[in-house]
């Protein structure tokens, strides 16, 4: 899970314009708001390592995830070119399972 994570984050930085795209339009600063996902998702998944932090890393991604949900369901609205349809509404209900493992955590 901490891998996942900071593979993540890092994947914000290198490619901020794939976030940037599915962030929906009424969220102010999306490049900043692409910046701090990144940011605490790096900073979760680390924390995750070391067991004195892993249930505040936990409840922090699960916070995370809650955050970046209208995101995902944005995309699902708008498509994606190189997405299916029915894949990206698999992703809705993926949430709540991500959400369940890293509660798993706590």
């Amino acid at each position: 899970m901490a891998g996942l994570y900071m593979v993540a984050g890092i994947n914000h930085f290198i490619s901020p314009g794939m976030y940037l795209k599915i962030m929906p339009p009424y969220l102010p600063w999306p490049k900043v708001l692409n910046f701090l996902a990144g940011l605490f998702e790096i900073g979760f998944g680390m924390a995750l390592l070391w067991p004195s932090l892993r249930p505040w890393a936990a409840w922090g991604i699960i916070l995370l995830l809650i955050a970046v949900f209208p995101a995902n369901i944005y995309m699902y609205q708008q498509g994606h070119p190189a997405i299916p349809d029915w894949v990206l509404l698999l992703r809705l209900p993926l949430q709540g399972l991500l959400i369940y493992w890293a509660w798993l955590y706590t």
